[in-house]
């Protein structure tokens, strides 16, 4: 339980051998996207600003780099746990106020593509509990009828 990515010797691992030998671009997609849980191309997108995300992902999981594929059709990807914790630590340190663009922009990609629920989890990481509470009101009670009434209190 003690291994984590705070774990010092696997933070200066992942920091210094894997993320500072990467080319600049790849460093920043990765500390861009590490807000994410679930990776696509389109989500990768719109969290960058940029297009070019599909072929990033599938390069990165060609060279094995802490990027595990979720189906078989290579369409949704995540990072290793400990990988993308170190990330998260990596971007805050180094851009403390980038965390809540990019949290903006996942937010509003869930939104427009009509998952509400990890809509809200973005909006209250910035946090802007406006928002969350914007995207809450419509779905709390059809989500909660739904048997997820933990989903809807959390």
């Amino acid at each position: 339980t003690a291994f984590s990515g705070s774990h010092r010797y696997v933070l200066d691992y992942l920091s210094e051998e894997v993320l500072t030998r990467q080319p600049a671009a790849v460093q920043q997609f990765l500390l861009h996207t590490c807000i994410l849980e679930r990776l696509s191309g389109p989500l990768c997108d719109m969290v960058m600003g940029q297009e070019g995300s599909q072929a990033m992902l599938e390069a990165l999981d060609r060279t094995n780099l802490f990027v595990v594929a979720l189906d078989d059709e290579r369409g949704w990807y995540r990072y290793h746990h400990l990988f993308a914790e170190m990330l998260r630590r990596h971007l805050q340190q180094a851009e403390p106020t980038l965390g809540p663009v990019l949290h903006r922009r996942a937010s509003a990609w869930y939104e427009q593509h009509d998952l509400p629920i990890e809509a809200v989890q973005h909006a209250l990481a910035i946090p802007d509990v406006e928002l969350a509470a914007r995207l809450i009101e419509p779905i709390a009670l059809p989500v909660a009828f739904q048997g997820q009434l933990s989903t809807v209190l959390g």
